[in-house]
């Protein structure tokens, strides 16, 4: 099996540096654009078997550029919605206390947002469920996501210290290959 990992396209939060979760946000018009170019690219890459996407409109449309090429079935899943930062939503990243507060596992995120912790273990119960089914296969699988959940993803495959996570970032629309043996 493959698993591929995509974030969506970009949004204005992101064009502007914003911290976005949960916030329902479009992509705009360099996402769209991106997101036709993932299509390209996944072709490139080998056959799509089934999609799984995060149900935020951002990353639903992006799904919907990829299927364009893929055809693939596309089931929405809450577990790959982004991180809800609480607090630090909408605020530019470099807002004090973003960065200390993302390293702190079992704390919320901006005092009303999501626990590390609780975003680990939806994204890890997804990867689990998704490599029991497949894991054995010469499926090819694809996330559409968001920067947090790629990130998490990371740490399932590879270790991270937390300076590491902090600074870990995926571009939009890039994608990140995991093979599964």
């Amino acid at each position: 099996m493959k698993l591929f990992v995509t974030r969506h396209g970009e949004t204005e939060y992101n064009k502007k540096d914003l911290i976005l979760g949960t916030t329902d946000v479009p992509m705009n018009f360099t996402g769209a654009e991106q997101a036709m170019r993932l299509a390209g690219t996944l072709k490139k890459m080998g056959k799509v078997d089934i999609i799984y996407c995060s149900p935020l409109s951002r990353a639903k449309e992006t799904a919907q550029q990829a299927n364009s090429m893929t055809l693939a079935p596309v089931k929405y899943d809450n577990r790959l919605r982004e991180w809800d930062y609480g607090e630090f939503e909408g605020q530019p990243r470099n807002a004090e206390g973003f960065t200390e507060n993302k390293k702190e596992f079992a704390a919320p995120m901006g005092h009303t947002g999501e626990p590390l912790l609780h975003l680990s273990h939806r994204v890890y119960s997804l990867l689990d469920e998704v490599i029991a089914n497949y894991g054995k296969t010469d499926k090819n699988v694809l996330l559409v996501t968001h920067n947090g959940v790629c990130r998490v993803i990371e740490t399932y495959f590879h270790y991270m210290t937390n300076t590491e996570f902090d600074s870990w970032s995926m571009d939009n629309c890039q994608v990140i290959e995991y093979d599964i043996d």
